[in-house]
């Protein structure tokens, strides 16, 4: 009889485990995640609930490969165009596609983050890779709502020809 019991329970174990994330994709709501910060601060979205919120996730070794997106945005800020009250963009290092020890990642993240006086978190097992389908070995760029739902991704690098309408995509978001 307890063979019987063992047997059903882990039958229904098998039925009840989770469902694989699936790619996240424009028009959905993005699923949360908590990650820290070099000096171990835990962060998840929540921590800039209302904002847009502007995702750059990235291998350590493709670190440049959006810069000029990153510039853009950072110009729209400067300019006053996006909002502290309104607007967040956020790096989150891909550390498990580089062969780079932790250490050297965090220092480079730690001038990035002077440099855009942003916050950089890191993901050590590329959990948000694998639950949001992004692309490994390079730079994701996820555009999120005050709502959380995606209203841009690009996996890989950003093409010139739609840095202007991303920045203005973030702008107006800011006003929904």
């Amino acid at each position: 009889m307890k063979k019987a019991v063992v047997v059903v329970i882990a039958v229904l174990f098998l039925m009840v485990s989770p469902v694989q994330a699936q790619e996240l994709t424009v028009g959905m709501k993005a699923s949360n995640w908590s990650f820290k910060d070099a000096e171990g601060k835990t962060f998840s979205m929540d921590s800039w609930a209302g904002k847009v919120l502007l995702v750059n996730y990235v291998d350590p070794d493709e670190a440049d490969l959006n810069e000029h997106f990153t510039e853009a945005m950072k110009k729209a800020k400067n300019d006053g165009l996006l909002k502290e009250e309104t607007y967040k963009g956020i790096g989150i290092v891909d550390c498990a596609a580089t062969w780079k020890p932790n250490f050297l990642i965090k220092a480079i993240a730690g001038d990035k983050a002077k440099k855009y006086k942003t916050v950089i978190l890191f993901d050590y097992d590329a959990a948000l890779r694998n639950a949001w389908g992004l692309k490994k070995d390079t730079a994701n760029a996820i555009l999120l709502d005050k709502n959380r739902s995606c209203r841009a991704i690009i996996r890989g690098r950003v093409p010139d020809e739609q840095v202007q309408s991303l920045v203005r995509m973030a702008i107006d978001l800011q006003n929904e």
